[in-house]
C-alpha cells in the first residue's frame, strides 16, 4: 500500500475506482475474454490491413454486385485511404455505387463548422487522400461524397439514415483520448442518464472535451507539439445514434504516439472493453451494438509504474 490515495482531476469524466482498478488489471488476450453476443474482441498484431482490406472488399461487392455501399469514415486516415485508392485503381473498380461520409469537422467558438480550406480540415483530407487519389474513370459521383458544413449539420444523420435505408452499411472508428467516437465526446451535448435515450441522437455540433484538444495537439496537422490553443475548441459529429443504426460497427485501438510505446489509447481501450456503458466513456457503447473490436498487441500491452523512465 501506498498510504497515498486521491481523487482523479475534475475534468476527469470517468472517475469509477473500482473499474478503473479493473481495466489497469486486464492485459493481452485477457481482453478477449470481454467479448460477449454483441461485441467480439480480438488482439492481433496489426489491425490497420483489416480496415484497408473491408473498405476495398465493400467497394469491389459494390461494384460486382451493383449494389449501393454507404460508409461512415474517420479523418484524417492518409495510411487507410492511400492504399485503399491504389488497390481500386489496380483492380480497375469502379465505385459509382460507393457512398461515403465523414464522421466528423471541426468549428469555431461560435459553431462556424471549418471549410474545405482549412488546412486541418477532415473533410479536405478524405478529399485529397481517398476521393482524389482514384482515378477519375473509377471515382465515386462527388454527389456520392458527404461531410458536416454549416448546411447540412441540423439533417446530416436524416441524409446517412435516407442513402442507407435506415443506417450506413459501416461506421468504421478508433477511440479518441476520452473514449469519443467520432467527436461524440462525453460533453454535455450529449451526456444522458439513460443508455437507450443516448443511442438515439444524431449529428449536432458539440463542445470539445480538453483531452480531445490535448489528443489532437499532438497530430500531425497540429504539429505534433502540444500546440492545444491551435486546436478549435467546437467540432460537427455525427450521433450515437448513427453509430447505432449501422449494420456494422469495425473499430480499432492501435495507436501509439510515432511508433513508439507511448499511447494515450492504451488505457481508455481497456475501459471500452471492460468498464460500463456509459456517456461519460462513448466508445462503451460497443458492448450492446453488434460490433467487431480489434486491438493491437501494443495496445494491449501492460502497464505499470516506471520510475526511470519519462516522456
Amino acid at each position: 500500500m501506498s498510504g497515498f490515495s486521491f481523487e482523479p482531476a475534475e475534468f476527469v469524466p470517468f472517475k469509477d475506482k473500482e473499474a478503473l482498478k479493473k481495466a489497469r488489471s486486464v492485459h493481452g488476450k485477457e481482453l478477449e475474454k470481454y467479448s460477449n453476443d454483441k461485441m467480439k474482441v480480438k488482439i492481433t498484431h496489426n489491425p490497420h490491413p483489416i480496415v484497408i482490406g473491408d473498405i476495398f472488399t465493400r467497394i469491389k461487392m459494390s461494384d460486382d454486385q451493383d449494389k449501393k455501399q454507404v460508409l461512415i469514415l474517420g479523418n484524417p486516415e492518409p495510411e487507410t485511404y492511400i492504399p485503399v485508392a491504389e488497390l481500386v485503381n489496380y483492380h480497375k473498380v469502379n465505385c459509382r455505387n460507393l457512398y461515403i461520409f465523414a464522421m466528423d469537422e471541426w468549428a469555431d467558438q461560435d459553431g462556424n463548422i471549418a471549410p474545405q480550406s482549412y488546412e486541418a480540415s477532415f473533410a479536405r483530407s478524405m478529399l485529397k487522400y481517398f476521393v482524389y487519389q482514384i482515378d477519375e474513370e473509377l471515382r465515386m459521383p462527388m454527389e456520392n461524397v458527404f461531410y458536416p458544413t454549416n448546411e447540412n449539420i441540423k439533417d446530416y444523420s436524416k441524409m446517412i439514415t435516407d442513402k442507407g435505408g435506415g443506417g450506413a452499411d459501416v461506421c468504421y472508428s478508433s477511440p479518441g483520448w476520452a473514449g469519443h467516437i467520432a467527436f461524440v465526446d462525453p460533453s454535455p451535448e450529449f451526456i444522458t442518464d439513460d443508455i437507450e435515450e443516448y443511442l438515439k441522437q444524431d449529428a449536432r455540433l458539440i463542445t470539445l472535451h480538453p483531452l480531445t484538444i490535448s489528443q489532437n495537439s499532438l497530430h500531425g496537422v497540429f504539429g505534433q507539439s502540444g500546440d492545444i490553443a491551435n486546436v478549435p475548441p467546437r467540432a460537427a459529429t455525427i450521433g450515437p445514434g448513427d453509430v447505432a443504426r449501422s449494420r456494422e460497427r469495425i473499430e480499432i485501438h492501435a495507436l501509439q504516439t510515432m511508433g513508439t510505446f507511448v499511447s494515450w489509447q492504451r488505457m481508455i481501450s481497456r475501459l471500452i472493453i471492460t468498464g460500463p456503458v456509459t456517456p461519460y466513456v462513448p466508445s462503451s457503447i460497443f458492448q450492446v451494438l453488434d460490433s467487431q473490436v480489434y486491438v493491437s498487441e501494443e495496445i494491449a500491452a501492460p502497464f505499470e509504474c516506471w520510475e526511470k523512465v519519462g516522456y
